[in-house]
């Protein structure tokens, strides 16, 4: 069975423009890579496990935040890896500058899970994020048109 993951896609709309939050992956591999890894905060969630509690706690757990409203659930995405996304995309409004993430060791140092967030137009973020999760940002657009 194929591992799940599960996150929220948060959006806004700004001066016009749809923007999409997402997260940079923290530790050394990723430190000085930046197009092409960016992610929503997802994370694993177990059999039985409803996704969308997970998309909320690992939202949490990642940022250090909170999102409220209306999930909107997209489509499912399979990764190169195998591993199968769930997402929801909800509106709101979030300060990259207060996401606090957990961290996790690696060669006895701590690193945080997320080491940065930021808000991008739909034309930025796909340079931005994971190739794998591109059709999120397709759905969330044909979704609000």
């Amino acid at each position: 069975m194929p591992k799940t993951s599960a996150g929220l896609l948060l959006y806004r709309h700004k001066d016009g423009a749809l923007e999409v939050f997402l997260v940079h992956p923290g530790g050394p591999f990723w430190a000085r890579k930046d197009d092409g890894v960016w992610s929503i905060p997802k994370g694993e969630f177990e059999p039985g496990e409803d996704p969308l509690d997970a998309a909320k706690r690992e939202f949490t757990e990642e940022t250090s935040l909170t999102a409220s409203g209306e999930f909107v659930p997209l489509k499912p995405l399979k990764q190169p890896s195998g591993k199968i996304v769930h997402a929801w995309a909800v509106e709101g409004d979030a300060d990259p500058a207060r996401v606090r993430s957990n961290t996790f060791a690696f060669k006895g140092r701590e690193y945080p899970e997320i080491d940065r967030a930021a808000w991008f137009g739909l034309a930025e973020a796909r340079k931005k994020i994971l190739k794998g999760q591109v059709r999120f940002l397709d759905d969330l657009g044909s979704q609000l048109h």
